[in-house]
């Protein structure tokens, strides 16, 4: 499907093949959208609904009165940038976090970057070189090929059968291995189906003699097992993570990267010349979040849960297919078979007549893609609820 309204002459050849998001930029003019697939950009600054937690916002009060006091704070800065840096150095102190899953990490493992994506493209860019193939999920999160693409490598897909919960089957992607393979790409909980990963398919994929890039970006939003870290499996392992997602800080743009001690010079090299750095003042937010972040995960986590649970149940008995009830993240991955054999079309026509935005499957991949739609319940109750009245109005009519 060409994009029309994106003129793409002017960019360089390494852009070819990558995608934009379809339905953004067909918003119905005047009309009140509720959000149920994914946020407009203009929203991003803040998580979804939840708002930066208390003692951030407190953070920055406080930082207002140091940059922005009276002028004798100006003349101190330079004696508090050594706070600064040490500041900075405990966030990366990230290891903290993997000691939920019993694994120990040097700090010096650990590059902080401006988000979890430009972590991803640092990865993928160490990787993969003209020719090379990384494995990637089918369903999966929409921007890895893009992030393949950009490094003039080549997606290589491996089915995941709903029948069987999304859950990988270790054959298929030992056949895909060859000469060429330079990484495997896993992601869980997963987007767009919610679902995590067994240990004992991350204990096989260990064994396969090819790196794993884990996605653990969804650590922390789980409802139901427990999500693991391929670091508890392959100390070789390159694990992706940030702040956006499980400490409701989407805009400020903080991630990180662990990866073996042999890729870190290449990876700090690239980060200082690409990305320079995050923001201190994400890094400062993210050490504040580090330190209180319990009680305030735990009823965001309650809360989504509720969400979550009231969604299935709703899309269930609107005919929706839900083969396995999403266990983390906050995404149901739903079978619209019963509406549409056309995921982008339906999207479209629910956008135009329902005022709800979803997420056509086919944003995720091939196959059984064209007709499952990912709704999102990174939304009041409230809203869902009213969402999700005007969708079943629409498809009643």
């Amino acid at each position: 499907m060409k994009d029309s309204w994106l003129n793409t002459e002017h960019i360089h050849r390494s852009g070819e093949g990558i995608e934009y998001h379809p339905l953004r930029p067909f918003l119905p003019e005047n009309a009140k959208v509720l959000f149920l697939g994914s946020f407009p950009p203009q929203r991003k600054r803040w998580c979804m609904d939840f708002y930066y937690p208390n003692y951030i916002n407190d953070h920055w009060r406080l930082e207002g009165e140091i940059f922005f006091g009276d002028k004798n704070h100006f003349v101190d800065l330079e004696a508090k940038r050594f706070k600064i840096d040490e500041i900075v150095a405990r966030l990366r102190e990230i290891k903290a976090i993997l000691e939920e899953y019993g694994v120990n990490v040097s700090p010096d493992r650990i590059l902080v970057t401006s988000g979890t994506s430009p972590a991803l493209l640092l990865v993928t860019m160490l990787l993969c070189s003209p020719g090379s193939e990384v494995i990637l999920s089918n369903p999966g999160y929409a921007c890895y090929k893009n992030f393949v693409l950009a490094a003039h490598a080549k997606p290589v897909y491996v089915d995941l059968d709903p029948a069987k919960g999304f859950e990988y089957n270790i054959d298929d992607i030992k056949s895909k291995i060859n000469s060429n393979t330079a990484a495997i790409f896993i992601n869980s909980p997963m987007n767009p189906t919610g679902a995590i990963l067994s240990e004992k398919f991350m204990r096989e994929l260990a064994t396969l003699g090819v790196t794993v890039v884990s996605d653990e970006i969804y650590h922390g939003l789980v409802y139901e097992g427990k999500a693991h870290s391929m670091l508890e499996y392959a100390d070789d392992a390159i694990v992706l993570n940030g702040f956006s997602k499980r400490f409701a800080m989407t805009g400020l743009r903080l991630g990180y990267l662990i990866a073996p001690q042999k890729y870190m010079a290449a990876l700090q090299k690239m980060g200082q010349n690409f990305l320079i750095c995050a923001s201190s003042t994400a890094q400062k937010a993210g050490i504040s979040t580090l330190r209180d972040k319990s009680d305030y995960e735990h009823k965001m986590l309650s809360t989504y849960n509720e969400r979550r649970l009231y969604m299935i149940e709703r899309l269930r008995s609107l005919g929706f297919v839900i083969p396995k009830d999403p266990q983390g993240a906050f995404y149901v991955f739903a079978d619209a078979s019963r509406y549409t054999s056309d995921s982008l079309k339906f999207a479209f026509d629910v956008l135009e007549n329902a005022h709800v935005g979803i997420t056509p499957g086919v944003d995720f991949g091939t196959g059984i893609c064209t007709h499952y739609v990912r709704f999102s319940y990174a939304n009041s109750l409230e809203r869902i609820k009213e969402g999700l009245d005007r969708l079943e109005r629409y498809l009643v009519r």
